[in-house]
């Protein structure tokens, strides 16, 4: 286990990556036998930085929801970070180019609850329930650190990604938003479009089979810590597609059928 001291050092020094967006060399680099629970203890670090400079806390986001993202990744379970208030935007949004280091899309369902989730042992149902709206978003995932080690062009383990708060960036919400019980939330569909382009498609089963389950594995994962998920929380159930990179001056298009539709541009 890292020591405090050294937790506090490392989230200090994600927090300068992204002020002033340059990259880092992963952590796991310097320290090898860094842990999940390590991991996390950063995050927590950082995300506490953020909060105390006036930040809040809007919701969470789930990843690596797949089972090919798992195993690529090295790990049996998803992982998770915190949604913050300036991270939000709504559909048709123009997003700064220069507040990402290495941005790619996603497209999720993002679930709005009305009701507090405490883990252990909640159940999809239980997330059926807590939930007012169902919302079409699109992730922006993004990394405080260099995507591939410069030297041995090593990807960055898992323990690095969620240090880095589970490589959020943004997320864009929009659509039409509907009750639990309005369609088959398993069977979702997108098409996620760049540039008029489509990237890539999927369907919200590919989410733990269906992005609810999504939601009660992180109620159940945070109670650990003494945490819940609290009433108008925004949670980011996991992509159903592969991401996507974008560049400055891409146009991103999902359309979710039913759903509605989401844009943004980066610029």
């Amino acid at each position: 286990m890292l020591s405090d001291e050294v937790v506090g050092q490392l989230a200090a020094r994600l927090d300068e990556a992204e002020r002033i967006r340059e990259p880092l060399e992963h952590f796991t680099k310097s320290y090898p036998d860094m842990t999940i629970a390590d991991a996390y203890a950063i995050q927590r670090r950082w995300v506490e930085m953020k909060l105390s400079r006036g930040a809040r806390q809007i919701g969470r986001k789930i990843g690596l929801t797949s089972r090919a993202m798992q195993k690529g990744a090295g790990i049996n379970e998803p992982d998770y970070g915190v949604l913050l208030d300036y991270m939000s935007y709504e559909t048709g949004a123009v997003l700064a180019w220069e507040k990402f280091l290495a941005p790619r899309v996603e497209v999720e369902l993002c679930f709005v609850l009305n009701q507090q989730l405490r883990g252990p042992g909640v159940s999809l149902f239980d997330v059926l329930s807590a939930t007012s709206w169902v919302i079409p978003a699109i992730e922006v995932v993004d990394t405080r650190f260099h995507r591939f080690d410069p030297l041995t062009q090593s990807p960055r383990r898992i323990q690095d990604t969620i240090a880095d708060n589970a490589a959020n960036g943004a997320v864009v919400v929009g659509g039409r938003p509907v009750r639990v019980d309005e369609c088959d939330l398993r069977r979702v569909g997108a098409v996620l479009y760049r540039n008029e382009v489509v990237e890539d498609t999927g369907v919200s089963a590919a989410v733990m089979d269906h992005p609810a389950r999504g939601v009660a594995w992180l109620a159940n994962a945070i109670a650990s810590h003494g945490e819940m998920l609290e009433p108008g929380e925004l949670i980011l159930a996991g992509s159903f597609t592969t991401s996507i990179p974008v560049s400055q001056g891409d146009v991103v298009f999902g359309d979710y059928g039913e759903l509605g539709t989401i844009s943004c541009r980066f610029s």
